[in-house]
C-alpha cells in the first residue's frame, strides 16, 4: 500500500492534532461505513491550512479528509501527543 510524507510547511493549528503516518486512532464520531470506536492507521497526512488525514480503519474501509473532529489518538500515539502538549 502506497504512503506519502507530508508537506515540509504543513503544521496543524493550536486546536487540530498533529498526527504521523502510520499514527492509531480511533474514530471518536459514526462516520460513514464506520461506527465510533473503531480502530484505524494514518496512511495520509496532508494539508496547509487545515491538517487532513486518511485513515484504514481495521474493517478493512478507508477514509479521507477526517480531522481532530472524527478523530482520538490512541496508545503510543496518544503518549506522544500528549508529551508533546506538555512541551509546549
Amino acid at each position: 500500500m502506497p504512503t506519502w510524507k507530508p508537506h515540509a510547511l504543513a503544521k496543524p493549528h493550536s486546536d487540530q492534532i498533529d498526527l504521523r503516518l502510520g499514527d492509531k486512532v480511533v474514530a471518536s464520531v459514526d462516520l460513514a461505513d464506520v461506527a465510533a470506536g473503531t480502530e484505524g492507521k494514518v496512511i495520509l497526512a496532508n494539508g496547509f491550512n487545515w491538517q487532513r488525514y486518511r485513515v484504514l480503519f481495521t474493517n478493512g474501509v478507508e477514509l479521507g479528509d477526517l480531522d481532530h473532529r472524527h478523530l482520538s489518538p490512541i496508545g503510543r500515539t496518544a503518549k506522544r501527543l500528549a508529551k508533546k502538549a506538555k512541551r509546549g
